[in-house]
């Protein structure tokens, strides 16, 4: 089975991509999905993050409240360091133990792990290819602005903070560019997908 890592600055259509793999028969893997069920009642690391924030980030139910738990952790980068010491090794094993169910029921598949930090993390050296979604820096604003009702200045801030795109470019294997239509991006995506076939076909 082909492992593949999707990543990309922030509103550059990474879920866009994903789903266009997932459409042509890619085992797709959402890292955000996954960061949720390990803070769910019966994830791994729902014990050890309500015992280190305290019973104040649940709601009625018991269930962690994220909103509460954000406020608490973002302003303050030694608590989201220590969140997220629980939270990124719990992601890590289910990811691993889905890519080994993947693996036993589609040997010659592709399964593509779409996650935001993949590159600044060092997690792309454990993929066998590495596609990077881009677009210019205005479509970035627009679809930043719309999508989580940001000001222009917050999601400046937030590109700010990124990687370069030109450090990223330099460790992936494909690069789509979504600043056009939704035609020409599902184009390029299906050129990358043909090869990755190839590549997955040909391990056997």
């Amino acid at each position: 089975m082909l492992k593949v890592g999707l990543t990309g600055g922030y509103a550059t259509g990474k879920s866009c991509v994903a789903r266009e793999l997932e459409r042509l028969g890619c085992h797709v893997i959402y890292a955000d999905q996954l960061g949720h069920a390990v803070l769910d009642r019966e994830g791994e690391a729902y014990a050890e993050t309500v015992k280190t924030f305290g019973p104040e980030i649940l709601d009625a139910d018991g269930s962690i409240d994220r909103k509460k738990l954000g406020q608490i952790v973002f302003g303050s980068p030694e608590l989201l360091n220590t969140l997220s010491g629980f939270v990124h090794p719990a992601v890590i094993r289910l990811e691993e133990r889905m890519l080994e169910e993947f693996k036993a029921q589609d040997s010659r598949g592709i399964a593509v792990v779409e996650a935001a930090i993949l590159i600044e993390t060092g997690r792309d050296a454990a993929f066998d290819r590495i596609i990077l979604t881009v677009c210019d820096e205005e479509t970035q604003i627009q679809r930043g602005m719309k999508r989580d009702h940001l000001s222009r200045e917050q999601v400046m801030a937030r590109l700010e903070k990124q990687l370069p795109v030109a450090e990223k470019k330099a460790r992936a294997h494909y690069v789509v560019d979504t600043s056009g239509p939704k035609e020409e991006t599902a184009r390029q995506v299906e050129h990358v997908h043909r090869e990755l076939k190839e590549l997955a076909e040909g391990r056997g």
